[in-house]
């Protein structure tokens, strides 16, 4: 089980401007799939579910798991756990987190039956998805009003791009940064996958006993979905901004459940979608 974020190399043949060719090395980012298994008691039963399987880039994938089943409802804090531990691969290829809830996890299966709504490809609404967050207690985000400067937001992009240690190596990785309203950087992860990414800064922060994560900006490196909106909205996160541009409805969720979402941060530009009361 990788603990750090993986690269690979490849030979490539490498075109410039003038038509000529050569051989060269090139660093890829590698993307393998996880497999996420929840073990629980049932009536003092054993049983053992598979969750999810998710396209990753190896690395942290405790986070990412614990991450992904909170963001999802099925897992609320550290005292929920018992054990997280690898699998040895089944299939080749194929890497697997078990996740050992402890006897008085709250664990809702009926959440599983939904099969996990927030995906683009599900074909479900965007009221119905709206509407399934309504569970979610939010009470403590619109009241959170951490104070971020506009001259700091113009910065967090470059202070992101410099920790992504992988993307200087394979430029093919997304990333998510944890700050302070300060701009201190409390956390960084890379991946393939931007929700992905978000999903290892949580899961970093709830295995450190940190959420809710209302005194914090998350700032990604690519656009803002409804579900990287979702994540936010459940880790308690009440300042979301983005290099890239946010979809209509993860406009609709902040504006919603009274987050801030910036988008399009380039140089000493960005736009402001929702809230600006938490820039000064």
């Amino acid at each position: 089980m990788a603990l750090e974020t993986e690269a690979g190399e490849l030979q490539v043949k490498r075109v410039t401007v003038k038509n000529a060719k050569g051989a060269t090395d090139d660093c890829l980012a590698v993307e393998e799939p996880l497999e996420i298994r929840v073990v629980r008691q049932v009536e003092g039963e054993i049983e053992e579910q598979s969750v999810s399987i998710t396209m990753r880039t190896p690395g942290h994938d405790f986070e990412l798991a614990v991450g992904f089943l909170h963001g999802e409802g099925l897992l609320s804090g550290p005292s929920d756990l018992q054990s997280l531990t690898p699998v040895l691969p089944e299939r080749p290829g194929c890497n697997v987190v078990r996740v050992v809830l402890s006897a008085n996890a709250a664990f809702d299966p009926e959440i599983l039956s939904r099969h996990f709504y927030t995906t683009s490809s599900c074909g479900v609404c965007g009221k119905a998805s709206l509407e399934a967050l309504q569970d979610l207690d939010t009470s403590e985000i619109e009241d959170c009003r951490p104070a971020v400067k506009s001259e700091l937001l113009h910065s967090l992009p470059a202070a992101l791009r410099s920790a992504q240690s992988i993307f200087e190596l394979t430029g093919g990785l997304h990333a998510a940064g944890l700050f302070a309203p300060q701009g201190d950087l409390v956390c960084v992860r890379e991946d393939v996958g931007r929700h992905n990414a978000v999903d290892k800064v949580i899961g970093h922060e709830l295995l450190q006993g940190r959420l809710p994560l209302l005194d914090s900006v998350l700032v990604v490196s690519g656009r803002t979905s409804f579900e990287i909106l979702q994540k936010a909205l459940a880790a308690g996160i009440p300042f979301v901004a983005a290099v890239s541009a946010p979809s209509s409805l993860a406009v609709e969720v902040a504006q919603q459940f009274g987050m801030t979402l910036v988008g399009f941060m380039r140089g000493q530009n960005f736009n402001i979608y929702s809230d600006a009361g938490r820039i000064r």
